[in-house]
């Protein structure tokens, strides 16, 4: 008996060392070997049980659950189908198929018939206009025949290509029906920095409704890094995962803004890079594809590339210097040479030539913009009247 009372003496010990719980359980009662506790009501305060009940649930919440919630609803599927015809022996000239030698050795019909197949392909994109406006990549629409748009609450409707652009490729559809259509809210990718949030909504290989959180892993990736020719882009960089079918689809904010429209992935070595056209460039050129059709891309005639740095392993020096200038395109007729060095855009000193090319993109065309040069020892201004790309390209 007394063995059995120095045991249960020693658990009271034991159990009285932790001053937190000898606080809460004072008032139990011991039973054998183990503590039951018959807690005091009228002797505890309810706001400890309520702090400990809302921790709980402040625990469970997600501001991503919330920034989804708010532009979720418009994110959309986009179907598309294509007819696509090819000549019935695929591999041979149309030529050597159409060679009646050849058409006699090989007892083919006079004329071979062209075969035609569906190809079918998704995509995402955002409802950005209460009048039924989606944004997406021009790749995602490019060449299609037919396109069908699936919205997260199951309507399924028609939709018209408004208008793309592959310089940038962007393109807005049109969502036949009189709605009502969610929207998402349009962020301002300016006011992003390197460590923000990242949220990609989309839906990758058809699992439709995905959400991905990452951060802005870097901000103004030029395409021409990437290895990709023929775009005008500057890029927001993200670990986000975008995987194929989450082309067109957003980059959110942490508020559930759009602050990009998600627009290809790295793949093999480096791969889990994802980038996103920033969303206030992609506004301005939904904009023209709704009101023209077409968006305006203004040129100057020349090559650009970052100020190198006066010491190795310094960051690079502000401007962009000039490495080719076009034979009669506007920098020539207005004198700019190789090797200045644009400092400024209309008196507003710049850091790199995605600066320079996005500060004559917003100055359109027709009208003269002046840049800053340093020439040598030389700082000297020229006035540069800007002309579409096109007119650029014509031979």
């Amino acid at each position: 008996m007394s063995a059995l009372l120095e045991e249960s003496s020693a658990e009271l010990r034991l159990s009285s060392q932790s001053s937190g719980l000898s606080r809460v359980f004072r008032g139990g009662l011991l039973l054998g070997t183990g503590l039951v506790c018959l807690p005091v009501l009228s002797g505890l305060s309810p706001q400890p049980l309520q702090a400990a009940s809302a921790a709980t649930a402040l625990s469970r919440q997600s501001f991503v659950a919330d920034a989804v919630a708010r532009s979720g609803p418009a994110v959309v599927t986009l179907e598309t189908s294509r007819t696509v015809r090819s000549m019935g022996m695929a591999g041979l000239p149309q030529g050597l198929l159409a060679d009646p030698l050849f058409q006699h050795f090989f007892g083919l019909p006079g004329r071979v018939a062209p075969r035609a197949r569906i190809e079918r392909g998704q995509g995402s994109g955002v409802i950005f206009s209460a009048e039924g406006l989606v944004l997406t990549n021009a790749h995602v629409v490019e060449k299609t025949d037919q396109l069908m748009v699936g919205l997260p609450d199951g309507r399924r409707v028609s939709g018209r290509l408004v208008g793309q652009d592959t310089i940038t490729d962007l393109a807005v559809v049109q969502l036949d029906g009189s709605g009502p259509w969610p929207t998402a809210p349009l962020g301002d990718s300016d006011q992003l920095r390197v460590g923000d949030w990242a949220i990609a909504v989309g839906n990758p290989f058809g699992l439709e409704n995905t959400v991905t959180l990452g951060i802005v892993s870097n901000l103004n990736r030029n395409v021409s890094q990437l290895g990709i020719s023929g775009k005008r882009l500057d890029l927001i960089q993200t670990d986000a995962a975008i995987n194929p079918g989450n082309s067109g689809g957003p980059l959110l904010n942490s508020e559930g803004n759009v602050v990009g429209i998600n627009t290809l992935v790295r793949s093999g070595p480096g791969a889990g890079l994802g980038f996103a056209i920033p969303i206030n460039r992609a506004r301005t050129i939904a904009q023209q594809l709704v009101e023209r059709g077409r968006a305006s891309h203004p040129m100057v005639g020349v090559g650009l590339s970052p100020v190198p740095s006066a010491r190795s392993g310094e960051a690079n020096s502000p401007g962009a210097v000039i490495r080719s200038v076009v034979p009669g395109g506007p920098a020539a007729s207005a004198g700019l040479k190789v090797d200045d060095v644009i400092v400024s855009v209309e008196g507003l000193p710049i850091d790199g030539p995605a600066e320079v090319v996005s500060a004559i993109d917003r100055h359109g065309v027709g009208s003269p913009i002046t840049l800053g040069l340093i020439r040598g020892d030389s700082r000297i201004e020229l006035a540069v009247t800007p002309v579409e790309l096109t007119a650029m390209q014509a031979p």
